[in-house]
């Protein structure tokens, strides 16, 4: 496969971190290289890191940069073939047998056939991303299955044979690494590892994505947020959570709610789990000072 220099105007990871900041995501240099490599070399993108670092946002920023609808498959324990490439439409191939009577009925014709992501994704590789989200979260079955994909992007259905790409969609998978991936999984990929961003991205983050929090609100929730995450939480709060605590922080703050308080009560915001809030409660004070 030829290498493509540009992809939908896109000549460079420097013009595409600039073309995803004006989707709203703000890309480092690490993941906006992977990401143009990817494009370039028409591979898939494989996106590791805890969750709530941001990695289906890029996803998105990506589909939106390029123009193409997301076709996104939740990854699942248990999630099989027919769940993520196609499945026939028995009752309506029943229905048509009924009123053809003693006619001929192509029961495998596309009125009866019910395209899942990874089919959408090859039916329409130049306007659709396939998003495979979490993949971490599916069994090793599906992980092999999905190799013959990622390798030759086709299809076999047995009735009506294989089915091929005109070229290589584009392709992004996420994991939260709750499981290692099989190596070869990795080795048809662009590897990328996204953490979380350092304290200014992530208020710049924070500002570009909740517009009414002021700057230094941006600052003061991103300083707790890092000191919640470095207490032993079993769900840190990640990118997501610290723009809604400032968004929620800011709304009672508004309300009346004086700083500190505001982010003392909205503290359901950021962590969402009874366990954790209960570890933090007598720490909250030490934590959250300096966001007043």
């Amino acid at each position: 496969m030829p290498v493509r220099r540009s992809i939908a105007g896109i000549d460079s990871p420097e013009a595409l971190a600039e073309a995803m900041r004006a989707a709203q995501y703000i890309a480092d240099e690490g993941l906006s290289t992977a990401a143009y490599l990817a494009l370039a070399l028409g591979k898939p993108l494989l996106l590791e890191g805890a969750p709530g670092v941001g990695k289906t946002e890029a996803a998105k920023a990506l589909s939106a940069v390029l123009g193409r609808e997301m076709v996104r498959l939740q990854a699942y324990e248990g999630l099989d073939a027919s769940a993520a490439m196609y499945e026939w439409n028995f009752p309506r191939q029943m229905l048509a047998i009924r009123q053809a009577g003693d006619a001929y009925v192509n029961l495998y014709g596309d009125d009866f056939l019910i395209a899942r992501p990874m089919l959408l994704a090859l039916q329409r590789p130049r306007e659709r991303l396939l998003l495979i989200d979490e993949i971490d979260r599916s069994d090793h079955e599906f992980e092999a299955f999905l190799l013959e994909f990622l390798s030759d992007f086709s299809l076999s259905i047995p009735e009506r044979g294989t089915i091929r790409a005109s070229e290589p969609p584009v392709v992004v998978l996420t994991s939260n690494r709750t499981r290692e991936l099989h190596e070869a999984l990795r080795r048809r990929c662009v590897y990328h590892w996204i953490g979380y961003p350092d304290p200014q991205l992530e208020a710049q983050i924070v500002m570009m994505r909740a517009s009414s929090v002021a700057r230094d609100t941006a600052h003061r929730v991103v300083a707790a947020v890092g000191k919640l995450r470095a207490e032993p939480l079993a769900k840190p709060p990640g990118v997501a959570e610290t723009v809604e605590w400032a968004e929620a922080a800011t709304l009672l703050n508004a309300q009346g709610a004086p700083w500190p308080t505001a982010f003392a009560r909205a503290i359901g915001v950021a962590l969402k789990d009874q366990d954790d809030l209960a570890f933090v409660a007598p720490r909250l004070d030490r934590i959250l000072q300096g966001a007043a």
